[in-house]
Protein backbone atom coordinates (compact mmCIF):
# COMPACT_ATOMS: atom_id res chain seq x y z
CA UNK A 1 0.00 0.00 0.00
CA UNK A 2 2.63 1.88 0.94
CA UNK A 3 4.67 1.74 -2.42
CA UNK A 4 0.99 2.82 -4.40
CA UNK A 5 0.99 5.69 -2.54
CA UNK A 6 4.18 6.68 -3.13
CA UNK A 7 3.96 5.93 -6.97
CA UNK A 8 0.69 8.08 -6.87
CA UNK A 9 2.77 11.07 -5.30
CA UNK A 10 5.66 10.79 -7.65
CA UNK A 11 2.88 10.66 -10.74
CA UNK A 12 1.12 13.81 -9.35
CA UNK A 13 4.04 15.27 -8.91
CA UNK A 14 5.01 15.09 -12.57
CA UNK A 15 1.69 15.77 -14.15
CA UNK A 16 2.31 18.78 -12.28
CA UNK A 17 5.95 19.16 -13.50
CA UNK A 18 5.06 18.53 -17.24
CA UNK A 19 2.08 21.03 -16.65
CA UNK A 20 5.27 23.66 -15.99
CA UNK A 21 6.86 22.73 -19.26
CA UNK A 22 4.10 23.16 -20.97
CA UNK A 23 4.17 26.75 -19.74
CA UNK A 24 7.53 27.43 -20.77
CA UNK A 25 7.16 26.08 -24.00
CA UNK A 26 3.96 28.00 -24.88
CA UNK A 27 5.70 31.11 -22.78
CA UNK A 28 8.46 31.10 -25.87
CA UNK A 29 5.72 30.94 -28.65
CA UNK A 30 4.24 34.13 -26.77
CA UNK A 31 7.19 36.56 -26.21
CA UNK A 32 8.68 35.64 -30.35
CA UNK A 33 5.37 36.46 -31.35
CA UNK A 34 4.89 40.06 -30.51
CA UNK A 35 8.50 41.07 -31.65
CA UNK A 36 7.51 40.01 -34.80
CA UNK A 37 7.07 43.61 -36.03
CA UNK A 38 10.57 43.91 -34.51
CA UNK A 39 12.34 41.51 -36.20
CA UNK A 40 10.78 42.14 -39.52
CA UNK A 41 12.61 45.88 -38.93
CA UNK A 42 15.68 44.54 -37.93
CA UNK A 43 15.98 42.89 -40.69
CA UNK A 44 14.45 45.11 -42.94
CA UNK A 45 12.35 42.80 -44.82
CA UNK A 46 9.12 43.32 -46.85
CA UNK A 47 5.92 41.28 -46.22
CA UNK A 48 6.15 38.52 -48.58
CA UNK A 49 10.12 37.85 -47.41
CA UNK A 50 8.91 37.68 -43.88
CA UNK A 51 6.18 35.29 -44.63
CA UNK A 52 8.59 33.14 -46.64
CA UNK A 53 11.42 33.40 -43.54
CA UNK A 54 8.66 32.17 -41.22
CA UNK A 55 7.12 29.18 -43.18
CA UNK A 56 10.34 27.90 -42.00
CA UNK A 57 9.64 27.59 -38.60
CA UNK A 58 6.85 25.01 -40.11
CA UNK A 59 9.35 23.10 -42.62
CA UNK A 60 11.97 23.11 -39.51
CA UNK A 61 9.56 20.90 -36.86
CA UNK A 62 8.21 19.23 -40.15
CA UNK A 63 11.47 18.00 -40.51
CA UNK A 64 12.98 17.11 -36.73
CA UNK A 65 9.86 16.05 -34.95
CA UNK A 66 10.26 12.14 -36.12
CA UNK A 67 13.85 12.43 -34.23
CA UNK A 68 12.06 12.84 -31.08
CA UNK A 69 11.27 9.54 -29.92
CA UNK A 70 14.85 8.18 -30.99
CA UNK A 71 15.96 10.99 -29.04
CA UNK A 72 14.25 9.72 -25.52
CA UNK A 73 14.01 6.35 -26.28
CA UNK A 74 18.49 6.66 -26.47
CA UNK A 75 18.75 9.05 -23.31
CA UNK A 76 14.87 8.50 -21.36
CA UNK A 77 12.16 10.55 -21.32
CA UNK A 78 13.82 13.26 -18.15
CA UNK A 79 16.99 13.67 -19.79
CA UNK A 80 16.15 13.85 -23.52
CA UNK A 81 13.38 16.32 -22.68
CA UNK A 82 15.31 18.53 -20.29
CA UNK A 83 17.90 18.97 -23.54
CA UNK A 84 15.20 19.45 -25.82
CA UNK A 85 13.70 21.93 -24.11
CA UNK A 86 16.51 23.88 -23.65
CA UNK A 87 16.98 24.17 -26.64
CA UNK A 88 14.02 25.31 -27.59
CA UNK A 89 14.36 28.25 -24.83
CA UNK A 90 17.69 28.76 -25.91
CA UNK A 91 16.93 28.70 -29.51
CA UNK A 92 14.10 32.36 -29.12
CA UNK A 93 17.71 34.42 -29.53
CA UNK A 94 18.43 33.33 -32.99
CA UNK A 95 15.39 35.38 -34.75
CA UNK A 96 16.50 38.53 -32.99
CA UNK A 97 20.55 38.27 -34.05
CA UNK A 98 19.63 37.37 -37.75
CA UNK A 99 20.48 40.30 -39.61
CA UNK A 100 18.98 39.55 -43.18
CA UNK A 101 16.48 37.18 -45.08
CA UNK A 102 19.06 34.09 -45.27
CA UNK A 103 20.48 34.22 -41.91
CA UNK A 104 16.38 34.52 -40.33
CA UNK A 105 15.79 31.52 -42.07
CA UNK A 106 18.34 29.73 -41.17
CA UNK A 107 17.47 30.99 -37.46
CA UNK A 108 13.27 29.76 -38.17
CA UNK A 109 14.59 26.43 -39.35
CA UNK A 110 16.11 25.61 -35.83
CA UNK A 111 13.56 27.82 -34.25
CA UNK A 112 10.93 25.48 -35.51
CA UNK A 113 12.97 22.28 -35.29
CA UNK A 114 14.12 22.52 -31.59
CA UNK A 115 10.04 23.34 -31.11
CA UNK A 116 9.11 20.49 -32.93
CA UNK A 117 10.97 18.09 -30.86
CA UNK A 118 10.51 19.83 -27.93
CA UNK A 119 6.49 19.49 -28.29
CA UNK A 120 6.66 15.92 -29.11
CA UNK A 121 8.64 14.65 -26.42
CA UNK A 122 6.18 16.59 -23.88
CA UNK A 123 3.52 15.62 -25.40
CA UNK A 124 4.50 11.68 -25.37
CA UNK A 125 5.51 11.77 -21.54
CA UNK A 126 1.90 13.70 -20.82
CA UNK A 127 0.33 10.69 -22.86
CA UNK A 128 2.12 8.26 -20.63
CA UNK A 129 1.56 10.27 -16.99
CA UNK A 130 -2.26 10.03 -18.15
CA UNK A 131 -2.13 6.48 -19.24
CA UNK A 132 -1.12 5.94 -15.79
CA UNK A 133 -3.78 7.89 -13.97
CA UNK A 134 -6.24 6.49 -16.21
CA UNK A 135 -8.45 9.93 -17.19
CA UNK A 136 -7.54 12.84 -19.25
CA UNK A 137 -5.39 15.38 -18.61
CA UNK A 138 -3.85 16.27 -22.07
CA UNK A 139 -6.37 19.11 -22.30
CA UNK A 140 -5.48 20.38 -19.05
CA UNK A 141 -1.76 20.55 -19.78
CA UNK A 142 -2.17 22.70 -23.24
CA UNK A 143 -4.74 24.57 -21.48
CA UNK A 144 -1.24 25.58 -19.65
CA UNK A 145 0.85 25.99 -22.78
CA UNK A 146 -2.53 28.72 -23.71
CA UNK A 147 -1.53 29.88 -20.24
CA UNK A 148 2.06 30.24 -20.98
CA UNK A 149 1.80 31.51 -24.31
CA UNK A 150 -0.37 34.66 -23.06
CA UNK A 151 2.03 35.26 -20.15
CA UNK A 152 5.05 35.44 -22.31
CA UNK A 153 3.02 37.29 -25.14
CA UNK A 154 2.05 40.18 -22.01
CA UNK A 155 5.67 40.40 -21.32
CA UNK A 156 6.77 41.04 -24.60
CA UNK A 157 3.91 43.65 -25.13
CA UNK A 158 5.28 45.29 -22.16
CA UNK A 159 9.17 45.01 -23.47
CA UNK A 160 7.66 46.81 -26.80
CA UNK A 161 5.63 49.22 -25.54
CA UNK A 162 8.84 50.40 -23.47
CA UNK A 163 10.80 50.19 -26.63
CA UNK A 164 13.16 47.36 -25.90
CA UNK A 165 15.52 46.26 -27.84
CA UNK A 166 14.41 42.43 -28.87
CA UNK A 167 17.63 40.63 -28.75
CA UNK A 168 18.26 42.09 -24.52
CA UNK A 169 14.40 40.87 -24.52
CA UNK A 170 14.45 37.42 -25.82
CA UNK A 171 18.29 36.76 -24.09
CA UNK A 172 16.38 37.51 -20.94
CA UNK A 173 13.38 35.41 -21.48
CA UNK A 174 15.86 32.73 -22.86
CA UNK A 175 17.74 32.98 -19.37
CA UNK A 176 14.60 32.71 -17.41
CA UNK A 177 12.87 29.87 -19.01
CA UNK A 178 15.69 27.85 -19.52
CA UNK A 179 16.06 28.09 -15.82
CA UNK A 180 12.33 27.40 -15.34
CA UNK A 181 12.36 24.51 -17.67
CA UNK A 182 15.57 22.82 -16.21
CA UNK A 183 14.37 22.86 -12.70
CA UNK A 184 10.63 21.34 -13.76
CA UNK A 185 12.07 18.88 -15.65
CA UNK A 186 13.58 17.61 -12.65
CA UNK A 187 9.91 16.25 -11.54
CA UNK A 188 9.06 14.53 -14.52
CA UNK A 189 8.75 10.83 -14.77
CA UNK A 190 12.56 9.18 -16.25
CA UNK A 191 11.02 6.83 -18.19
CA UNK A 192 13.00 3.97 -19.78
CA UNK A 193 12.50 1.92 -22.31
CA UNK A 194 12.34 -2.24 -21.69
CA UNK A 195 15.33 -4.51 -22.66
CA UNK A 196 13.25 -5.59 -25.49
CA UNK A 197 11.88 -2.95 -26.98
CA UNK A 198 13.11 -2.10 -30.33
CA UNK A 199 13.83 1.80 -31.17
CA UNK A 200 11.40 4.08 -33.31
CA UNK A 201 13.20 4.24 -36.52
CA UNK A 202 14.61 7.64 -37.57
CA UNK A 203 12.73 8.94 -39.70
CA UNK A 204 8.95 6.82 -40.85
CA UNK A 205 6.06 7.76 -41.92
CA UNK A 206 3.24 8.20 -39.52
CA UNK A 207 0.56 4.72 -39.06
CA UNK A 208 -3.24 5.56 -40.94
CA UNK A 209 -4.29 5.72 -37.55
CA UNK A 210 -2.20 8.73 -37.21
CA UNK A 211 -3.61 9.94 -40.37
CA UNK A 212 -6.86 9.80 -39.57
CA UNK A 213 -6.74 11.61 -36.28
CA UNK A 214 -4.35 14.33 -38.04
CA UNK A 215 -7.02 14.70 -40.16
CA UNK A 216 -9.68 16.02 -37.31
CA UNK A 217 -6.52 17.84 -35.55
CA UNK A 218 -5.91 19.28 -39.13
CA UNK A 219 -9.54 21.03 -39.40
CA UNK A 220 -9.54 22.70 -35.58
CA UNK A 221 -6.03 23.94 -36.14
CA UNK A 222 -7.07 25.45 -39.18
CA UNK A 223 -10.21 27.00 -37.43
CA UNK A 224 -7.85 28.16 -34.77
CA UNK A 225 -5.30 30.21 -37.08
CA UNK A 226 -7.87 31.74 -38.87
CA UNK A 227 -9.34 32.81 -36.17
CA UNK A 228 -6.02 34.35 -34.55
CA UNK A 229 -5.02 35.86 -37.59
CA UNK A 230 -8.21 37.11 -38.92
CA UNK A 231 -10.60 37.89 -36.95
CA UNK A 232 -9.24 41.29 -36.05
CA UNK A 233 -9.45 42.29 -39.64
CA UNK A 234 -13.02 40.22 -40.43
CA UNK A 235 -13.86 42.91 -37.32
CA UNK A 236 -12.22 46.29 -38.90
CA UNK A 237 -13.10 45.65 -42.94
CA UNK A 238 -16.35 43.93 -43.04
CA UNK A 239 -17.98 45.14 -39.60
CA UNK A 240 -16.24 48.80 -39.68
CA UNK A 241 -14.79 47.63 -35.93
CA UNK A 242 -12.55 50.45 -34.26
CA UNK A 243 -8.70 49.14 -33.91
CA UNK A 244 -9.20 48.19 -29.91
CA UNK A 245 -12.57 45.91 -30.18
CA UNK A 246 -11.36 43.98 -33.40
CA UNK A 247 -7.97 43.26 -31.44
CA UNK A 248 -10.18 42.52 -28.38
CA UNK A 249 -11.56 39.93 -30.52
CA UNK A 250 -8.52 38.42 -30.93
CA UNK A 251 -7.85 38.26 -27.13
CA UNK A 252 -10.76 36.94 -26.23
CA UNK A 253 -10.83 34.06 -28.54
CA UNK A 254 -6.95 33.14 -27.02
CA UNK A 255 -8.84 33.98 -23.73
CA UNK A 256 -11.78 31.42 -24.45
CA UNK A 257 -9.12 29.32 -25.53
CA UNK A 258 -7.22 29.03 -22.24
CA UNK A 259 -10.32 28.13 -19.92
CA UNK A 260 -11.75 25.82 -22.43
CA UNK A 261 -8.49 23.91 -21.93
CA UNK A 262 -7.93 24.12 -18.68
CA UNK A 263 -11.51 22.86 -17.82
CA UNK A 264 -11.56 20.36 -20.67
CA UNK A 265 -10.16 17.43 -18.71
CA UNK A 266 -13.41 17.65 -16.81
CA UNK A 267 -15.61 17.10 -19.79
CA UNK A 268 -13.51 14.67 -21.17
CA UNK A 269 -13.81 12.36 -18.22
CA UNK A 270 -17.25 12.64 -18.07
CA UNK A 271 -18.62 12.27 -21.59
CA UNK A 272 -15.59 11.28 -23.04
CA UNK A 273 -13.16 12.23 -25.88
CA UNK A 274 -15.53 11.61 -28.76
CA UNK A 275 -18.72 12.92 -27.59
CA UNK A 276 -16.64 15.94 -26.28
CA UNK A 277 -15.22 16.89 -29.49
CA UNK A 278 -18.68 16.35 -31.62
CA UNK A 279 -20.43 18.80 -29.09
CA UNK A 280 -17.02 20.98 -29.49
CA UNK A 281 -17.89 20.75 -33.30
CA UNK A 282 -21.22 21.58 -33.20
CA UNK A 283 -20.44 24.60 -30.71
CA UNK A 284 -17.55 25.48 -33.45
CA UNK A 285 -19.93 24.88 -36.48
CA UNK A 286 -22.67 27.46 -34.53
CA UNK A 287 -19.33 29.74 -34.13
CA UNK A 288 -18.45 30.39 -37.71
CA UNK A 289 -22.34 30.19 -38.53
CA UNK A 290 -22.79 33.54 -36.47
CA UNK A 291 -19.31 35.24 -37.79
CA UNK A 292 -20.41 34.46 -41.47
CA UNK A 293 -23.91 36.55 -40.59
CA UNK A 294 -22.86 38.76 -38.27
CA UNK A 295 -23.98 42.17 -38.48
CA UNK A 296 -22.58 43.81 -35.95
CA UNK A 297 -19.18 43.62 -34.05
CA UNK A 298 -20.91 41.78 -30.66
CA UNK A 299 -22.05 39.26 -32.80
CA UNK A 300 -19.01 37.92 -34.48
CA UNK A 301 -17.29 38.14 -31.43
CA UNK A 302 -19.67 35.86 -29.44
CA UNK A 303 -19.20 33.69 -32.83
CA UNK A 304 -15.41 33.68 -32.55
CA UNK A 305 -15.57 33.20 -28.84
CA UNK A 306 -17.67 29.84 -29.58
CA UNK A 307 -15.35 28.72 -31.70
CA UNK A 308 -12.65 29.22 -29.05
CA UNK A 309 -14.95 27.24 -27.13
CA UNK A 310 -15.37 24.71 -29.65
CA UNK A 311 -12.19 23.69 -30.73
CA UNK A 312 -9.85 23.82 -27.72
CA UNK A 313 -9.76 20.34 -26.68
CA UNK A 314 -9.54 18.96 -29.91
CA UNK A 315 -5.74 19.15 -30.55
CA UNK A 316 -4.69 17.98 -26.94
CA UNK A 317 -6.59 14.75 -27.73
CA UNK A 318 -5.70 14.06 -30.70
CA UNK A 319 -2.65 13.71 -29.44
CA UNK A 320 -3.92 12.00 -26.85
CA UNK A 321 -5.30 9.71 -29.29
CA UNK A 322 -2.22 9.30 -31.17
CA UNK A 323 -0.45 7.97 -28.01
CA UNK A 324 -2.37 5.56 -27.44
CA UNK A 325 -2.97 3.92 -30.88
CA UNK A 326 0.22 1.88 -31.18
CA UNK A 327 3.63 1.17 -29.37
CA UNK A 328 5.61 4.08 -30.27
CA UNK A 329 3.84 6.98 -28.97
CA UNK A 330 6.12 9.82 -30.10
CA UNK A 331 6.20 8.40 -33.72
CA UNK A 332 2.11 8.91 -33.81
CA UNK A 333 2.44 12.45 -31.69
CA UNK A 334 5.03 13.23 -34.43
CA UNK A 335 2.86 12.84 -37.72
CA UNK A 336 -0.19 14.31 -35.67
CA UNK A 337 2.08 17.11 -34.84
CA UNK A 338 3.26 17.36 -38.63
CA UNK A 339 -0.14 17.30 -39.82
CA UNK A 340 -1.53 20.34 -37.42
CA UNK A 341 1.78 22.32 -37.95
CA UNK A 342 1.23 21.49 -41.76
CA UNK A 343 -2.59 23.10 -41.48
CA UNK A 344 -1.54 26.25 -38.89
CA UNK A 345 0.88 27.17 -41.95
CA UNK A 346 -1.02 26.97 -44.86
CA UNK A 347 -4.91 28.73 -43.02
CA UNK A 348 -4.03 32.26 -42.60
CA UNK A 349 -2.29 32.00 -46.49
CA UNK A 350 -5.40 30.20 -47.66
CA UNK A 351 -7.77 32.48 -45.93
CA UNK A 352 -6.14 35.54 -47.61
CA UNK A 353 -6.15 33.64 -51.07
CA UNK A 354 -10.01 33.24 -50.44
CA UNK A 355 -10.68 36.25 -49.64
CA UNK A 356 -9.00 38.12 -52.04
CA UNK A 357 -10.65 35.99 -54.86
CA UNK A 358 -13.96 36.78 -52.97
CA UNK A 359 -14.73 37.93 -49.56
CA UNK A 360 -13.63 37.28 -46.04
CA UNK A 361 -17.64 35.92 -45.39
CA UNK A 362 -16.58 33.11 -48.37
CA UNK A 363 -13.23 32.56 -46.43
CA UNK A 364 -15.12 32.00 -43.07
CA UNK A 365 -17.77 29.84 -44.59
CA UNK A 366 -14.75 27.38 -45.43
CA UNK A 367 -13.92 27.63 -42.13
CA UNK A 368 -17.54 26.34 -40.67
CA UNK A 369 -17.40 23.83 -42.65
CA UNK A 370 -14.14 22.23 -41.61
CA UNK A 371 -15.60 23.32 -38.11
CA UNK A 372 -18.47 21.13 -38.54
CA UNK A 373 -16.33 18.18 -39.91
CA UNK A 374 -15.25 17.67 -36.14
CA UNK A 375 -18.87 16.44 -35.11
CA UNK A 376 -19.16 13.98 -38.29
CA UNK A 377 -15.57 12.60 -37.81
CA UNK A 378 -14.67 12.31 -34.19
CA UNK A 379 -15.12 8.91 -33.95
CA UNK A 380 -11.63 8.21 -35.00
CA UNK A 381 -10.41 9.85 -31.66
CA UNK A 382 -11.85 6.64 -29.86
CA UNK A 383 -8.65 5.01 -29.55
CA UNK A 384 -8.25 7.77 -26.79
CA UNK A 385 -11.08 6.80 -24.85
CA UNK A 386 -9.48 2.99 -25.00
CA UNK A 387 -6.07 3.82 -24.22
CA UNK A 388 -7.47 5.83 -21.09
CA UNK A 389 -8.22 2.65 -19.91
CA UNK A 390 -5.26 0.29 -21.44
CA UNK A 391 -2.57 -0.94 -19.61
CA UNK A 392 0.84 0.89 -18.69
CA UNK A 393 3.02 0.77 -22.36
CA UNK A 394 6.70 -0.77 -21.67
CA UNK A 395 8.59 2.18 -21.42
CA UNK A 396 6.46 3.09 -18.43
CA UNK A 397 6.87 -0.41 -16.82
CA UNK A 398 9.42 0.99 -14.25
CA UNK A 399 6.82 3.24 -12.40
CA UNK A 400 4.40 1.52 -10.63
CA UNK A 401 0.84 1.75 -11.47
CA UNK A 402 -0.52 4.01 -8.64
CA UNK A 403 -4.38 2.84 -9.50
CA UNK A 404 -5.98 1.15 -6.71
Amino acid sequence: MSDVRSARGEVRRARYAVAAVFAVHGAVTGSFATRVPWVQEHTSLGTGQLGFALAFTAFGASCAMPLAGRISHRFGSRTALRGLLALWTLSLVLPSVAPNLVTLCLAMFTYGATAGMADVAMNALGVEIERLLGRSIMSGLHGMWSAGALIGSAAGTLAAHLGADARLHFALASAVLTLLGFAACGWVLDLQPAEDEEPPPRFALPPRSALLIGAVGFCAVFAEGASLDWSAVFLRDRLDSSAGLAAASTTGFMLTMAVARIAGDTMVNRFGAVRTVRAGGVLAGLGGLLVVLAGHPAVAMAGFALMGLGIAVVVPLCFAAAGHAGPHPSQAIAGVATITYTSGLIAPSLIGGVAQATSLMVSFCVVTVLACGLALFAGVLRTAERGSRAEVSPRAAAVPDPRP
